[in-house]
């Protein structure tokens, strides 16, 4: 194997979802860097995929099945540590990959030995002209909220230029296996949300660099597996935007942002729901709250 042909590992979890995984492997089909393979990780689906994925004969690809639904953390953990690649493509299932998209997110690898991992410009997949993602900004350690540059901006090129950024996106990062060894895994005790921000903000402590590669393009179907207003995704978001805020600020910035929670961010969102009649979104944000009273910010699970 050639230097600038490493093996990149794509792993990607799925959950119910046969149809929607199957179209993100048909995209892969299309993909001009071979070195390659992909891990289909199934979390205990109802049915299992394994069958329907292989008739396919899709390249390079083979199904894992975990009878239990490791959520998104612990299942991209047991994917990585399945997989053989210098490079790991960490992707969600909803998306349809572009054909050089592996080709661009390598080379900046290449060319800086700080970067440890590279993310694509991702586009709405229902609005394909549209950018979801192009780096993001820094998080307001008051407030535990961030941006992501050009959200929802239509692509005119305004977001071309390469560079630097403040965080990975859990849809679609290409990490090199030096990051995983020496900084570790996503922190499993978040399961959904937040969790690419902790890593992420363990790999800059760490002294490497987060890359958005602009001339890499991916389309994301956007939250098929939770729902855009699910109760559940309310109680994760809730509870890891507190256990992010615990785990990564000093203790000052925590006071503010606590201060902040409790007085502007616990009440509006109790009153919303209300005004909506959405009483089980209620139930668990304040579940996703209490959460945080009983659990250490180091825990497992």
């Amino acid at each position: 194997m050639s230097n600038d042909q490493p093996l990149i590992s794509i792993v990607t979890l799925t959950w119910n979802q046969t149809d929607v995984t199957c179209q993100f492997l048909e995209s892969t089909r299309h993909l001009t860097y071979k070195n390659y393979e992909i891990l289909v990780c199934d979390m205990g689906s109802e049915i299992d995929p394994t069958e329907r994925i292989n008739a396919a004969n899709y390249p390079n690809t083979r199904v894992l099945r975990s009878e239990k639904n490791l959520g998104f953390t612990g299942g991209n953990n047991w994917g990585m540590r399945q997989a053989k690649g210098d490079y790991v493509f960490i992707v969600n299932n909803d998306t349809e990959v572009t054909p050089e998209l592996l080709d661009v997110l390598l080379q900046p690898f290449f060319e800086d030995p700080t970067i440890g991992v590279t993310c694509p410009k991702i586009r709405f997949y229902q609005k394909p002209d549209t950018i979801q993602y192009a780096g993001f900004n820094p998080i307001n350690v008051f407030t535990g909220r961030t941006t992501a540059v050009g959200s929802l901006e239509v692509d005119n090129g305004q977001c071309d230029v390469s560079g630097y950024t403040h965080g990975a996106h859990g849809c679609a990062m290409l990490v090199s296996r030096e990051i995983i060894n020496k900084v570790g895994m996503f922190p499993e005790n978040f399961f959904i949300y937040y969790e690419e921000w902790d890593w992420s903000a363990r790999i800059l402590k760490a002294g490497y660099h987060i890359y958005y590669q602009a001339k890499g393009l991916i389309y994301h179907k956007e939250s098929i597996t939770m729902g855009k207003k699910s109760a559940i995704k309310v109680y994760y978001h809730t509870r890891n935007r507190i256990l992010y805020m615990r785990r990564n600020t000093a203790w000052y910035q925590f006071a503010v942002f606590i201060t902040f929670f409790i007085l502007v961010a616990a009440p509006k969102a109790t009153i919303t729901y209300l005004l909506k009649r959405q009483f089980e979104h209620l139930r668990s944000f304040i579940k996703g709250t209490t959460w945080n009273l009983t659990v250490s910010k180091y825990s497992p699970v």
